[in-house]
């Protein structure tokens, strides 16, 4: 047998580079004020290291490369379409493939089909754009993350689990007719980026089959919650990712997909279910909105390089490096005595605002004055995952979210061990200036989705 190495080294070369933005101190406080302290307002090419996020930041593979160059652009029955096609049955059994240009066009057309007012969805944890297509239809979203999914300081292996007890109760209180399906996130990125035990989603199905609600899955990071389920959850150990992943799809009646993450492309998605009269309806909203139903919004190149990356994403040397790299940083930052959520999840790293500045209320938007000083400190570009991003009620008043986090996204494939050694060094010295700084005010949002069009200012500022 090999010698088992310490490193783990990442399984690719590098054939091609692009250079990264470097920024004076002074630049970047003119082009954060020119952006209204939102981080998704500042220009690429100011940002030094960005992990804003992991989504359509991934750096393709030769194979993707030379798949764009087979691509079929016919409008109608492209060739790229059954290439594409064939590639999601067989990783998730489900009969009905629709592509759409991004995992939130997937999400609009599904609750415009079983959305609507009177009617709730219940998750592990909805994330952004799945709440706000979930609540743009008329209906309720609830989340019903396991209670250890909120204790962020201590440890445990699958956080990302459904409260089984809390959904069998939420069913009986608003009856199984209300109920148009049950979601589960695989990772749950709103919490963490946890993931699911393979225990509790086959748990979540019996109780779903036995109400006769449908369960879909939203698996943008389908493969890397298959390596969790292999190196944590008893009995899996043996098991390929690619089993596993079909394992998990068998579960489900459907589910839908944000490809820009674990299938590594730039743009792209779909949605797939087994029910003939779901599609039917969806295929007539994608007509309208997205494009003929072999194509969806995509080129037959995107197509193509989707059906690459779906199979790449299985290999095993790539996820143990994936998992084992935000790990690292997960640890250095534990090191250098900066809270995050424990433990890393499996393709980012959360910084856990609250307890690094207990002196800035939820209403001083905590979590993205953090954010703005890692970018101030070192052009560092990350994203809030707190009251600004859900901290709104309905009627637009403000009420604290149950967290305060900043998502460090790590993306595919793009950054180097060197990257996630100064990311380490940048946040220490953040981390011990934290008690200098300061809140921030909110100027105009959007009803919706507010963390992207948001306008802050420091408190204090005329």
């Amino acid at each position: 047998m090999d010698k088992t190495w310490r490193t783990i080294i990442e399984p690719f070369k590098i054939k091609s580079v692009e250079p990264l933005g470097f920024t004076t101190r002074a630049e970047r406080e003119q082009v954060l004020r020119a952006a209204s302290w939102n981080l998704f307002g500042v220009p690429a090419d100011k940002v030094l290291i960005d992990l804003l996020t992991d989504s359509g930041t991934s750096a393709m593979s030769a194979e993707q490369w030379a798949a764009v160059m087979r691509g079929d652009e016919s409008y109608a029955g492209a060739r790229s379409f059954f290439t594409f096609e064939k590639a999601v049955r067989e990783l998730t059994g489900y009969r009905h493939v629709m592509p759409v240009h991004q995992g939130r066009a997937a999400e609009r057309i599904l609750f415009s089909v079983v959305g609507g007012p009177g009617k709730t969805v219940i998750a592990n944890s909805h994330f952004d754009t799945t709440r706000a297509n979930v609540e743009a239809s008329g209906a309720t979203a609830i989340d019903l993350p396991v209670p250890e999914a909120l204790d962020f300081a201590h440890p445990a292996p699958f956080k990302g689990d459904m409260d089984l007890r809390a959904l069998e109760a939420k069913i009986r209180e608003l009856g199984s007719a209300s109920i148009p399906m049950i979601v589960m996130t695989l990772t749950n990125n709103s919490l963490g980026g946890q993931p699911v035990s393979m225990g509790n989603l086959r748990r979540v199905s019996e109780i779903a089959r036995h109400h006769r609600i449908p369960l879909l899955l939203d698996v943008a990071r389908f493969a890397e919650n298959a390596w969790f389920i292999k190196r944590r959850e008893l009995g899996y150990s043996s098991r390929s990712a690619a089993e596993i992943a079909r394992e998990m799809f068998s579960y489900a009646d459907g589910c839908w997909m944000s490809a820009k993450k674990d299938a590594f492309v730039n743009i792209g998605g779909f949605l797939a279910v087994n029910d003939p009269e779901w599609s039917a309806r969806a295929r007539e909203i994608l007509i309208l909105g997205e494009g003929f139903p072999t194509y969806g919004g995509l080129a037959g190149r995107d197509l193509e390089a989707m059906a690459v990356g779906l199979r790449e994403v299985l290999d095993e040397h790539y996820l143990e490096y994936r998992i084992r790299s935000v790990e690292y940083l997960g640890e250095g930052l534990r090191k250098a005595g900066v809270p995050i959520v424990e433990p890393p999840g499996g393709h980012a790293v959360y910084l856990d605002a609250k307890r690094l500045l207990p002196h800035i209320p939820p209403a001083g938007y905590p979590a993205q004055a953090l954010a703005c000083e890692l970018y101030l400190t070192a052009g560092v570009r990350s994203v809030e995952i707190g009251s600004l991003m859900f901290g709104r009620r309905e009627d637009g008043a403000f009420q604290p979210a149950r967290m305060e986090l900043v998502r460090l996204a790590i993306p595919r494939r793009v950054y180097t061990q060197s990257h996630i050694d100064f990311l380490i060094e940048v946040m220490a010295d953040v981390s011990s200036r934290a008690k200098t700084i300061k809140p921030l005010r909110l100027i105009s949002a959007s009803q919706r989705l507010a963390h992207f069009t948001a306008r802050l200012e420091p408190e204090g500022v005329a």
